[in-house]
């Protein structure tokens, strides 16, 4: 395919996410109809489509419309692309930009964006409104550095699994592979890669469990927690188990994963064998047959907006209802999974949130309803810190 298809493609893929398609969805069903398309192709146009959506406001305003054609001639623009050798209607490029669209391009970008009243429109947060509004309210004076980076592609990182590797022998391992990564200081375990990101699950390395795909802020998140002594813990809301095993990779202790949907568990077992690390997936009875744990991590629904760099589809297709929900659905997550603490133990909660109503506010609720637990620390993480959004606290069952 040539660029000008590809911009074509995306644009094709675009029209349908704006009608509604979730973003995979479309990408899937014009990947199954253009079996011609190899996979430099295919990524090229989900690159396309993922950049648009991250920056969907900027670019609908560059390009002067919420429409796929408008979107692509907007990100063309702002990627620095020449916009009529794409939009040539060679081959299967787009047609070419006439009337007004011609007219869009005499705007200069960066004076735009630097225009009076510049940092509070809509566009230049590409965040819906109300969003915005919760943004400010949890990161009163960094919320338009986060928005902007929201706006940017997430770095790929791996996790090393320090129960069969070290990050050295990970290291020279990934290189036979053409892989280059760099060590990160959030945590002893992560590595960013540097080159050819999609070659990782095809890696020695990843194939041998000696590394696994999850964020930084994810891996500094399981270092927050204190599970060195803990002999039982019960990963919650445990989804595909990303964080049940990393905690198995630096902990003896028997780990039980739980899900409200038992089929987002159903890759655990596979995962945990390349991992070399023993999960055991349960269900509701069971987990009150095995109460108490030492540690118990609900890592709840949450928004998602502390990840919204690798799903941009949905800070746009989720309502503030939806949100409302969530807090509702948090706050019974953390009374149903708290009777599941020992006396002494750690009861954690976490999300991949940046808003502090999904975090602080909830946490705070939660202690003001209850005596028998006491906070002993939260922290968070923004893209300012290099990774994800996350946020985690860790309350002990008074004694």
């Amino acid at each position: 395919m040539t660029p000008g298809a590809r911009v074509s493609a995306a644009i094709e893929c675009l029209d349908q996410i704006f009608a509604g398609e979730a973003a995979e969805k479309a990408l899937t069903r014009w990947a199954r109809r253009s079996r011609f398309a190899g996979s430099k192709d295919r990524a090229a146009v989900r690159d396309h489509v993922f950049d648009a959506l991250r920056n969907r406001d900027s670019c609908a305003d560059l390009g002067g419309a919420l429409t796929g054609r408008a979107v692509m001639i907007g990100l063309c623009k702002l990627q620095g692309f020449d916009v009529n050798e794409l939009f040539s209607g060679a081959g299967h490029a787009p047609a070419p930009l006439k009337g007004l669209e011609t007219g869009l391009l005499m705007d200069d970008y960066k004076q735009h964006a630097s225009s009076e009243g510049a940092e509070s429109s809509r566009q230049n947060w590409n965040l819906q409104a109300w969003c915005v509004d919760l943004l400010r309210a949890s990161y009163v004076k960094d919320a338009m550095e986060i928005a902007h980076l929201l706006g940017e592609r997430a770095p790929v990182d791996l996790r090393v699994n320090l129960s069969k590797s070290t990050i050295v022998e990970v290291t020279e391992l990934l290189e036979t592979d053409d892989i280059d990564v760099e060590s990160l200081q959030i945590s002893e375990t992560a590595l960013r890669v540097k080159s050819n990101p999609r070659k990782v699950k095809t890696s020695k390395a990843y194939l041998s469990g000696a590394v696994e795909l999850q964020d930084a802020g994810s891996q500094a998140l399981i270092d927050a927690l204190p599970i060195d002594d803990c002999r039982t813990i019960l990963d919650y809301c445990a989804g595909g188990g990303g964080k049940s095993l990393a905690m198995a990779a630096r902990s003896q202790a028997r780990i039980f994963a739980h899900d409200v949907n038992p089929k987002r568990m159903q890759d655990i077992p596979t995962r945990a064998a390349r991992a070399g690390v023993d999960i055991k997936c349960i269900d509701q009875a069971a987990i009150i047959k095995q109460a108490p744990f030492d540690l118990v991590l609900c890592d709840a629904p949450c928004s998602g907006s502390g990840s919204w760099r690798r799903s941009p589809d949905a800070k746009w297709k989720t309502t503030k209802s939806d949100f409302q929900n969530l807090i509702t659905m948090q706050a019974q997550i953390l009374n149903d999974a708290s009777v599941y603490v020992g006396a002494g133990g750690y009861f954690c909660y976490a999300t991949c949130s940046l808003f502090a109503q999904e975090n602080e506010e909830q946490v705070n609720a939660f202690l003001k309803s209850t005596d028998k637990f006491t906070l002993v620390s939260q922290k968070s993480w923004t893209p300012l810190n290099g990774c994800d959004g996350f946020y985690v606290a860790v309350m002990q069952f008074k004694v």
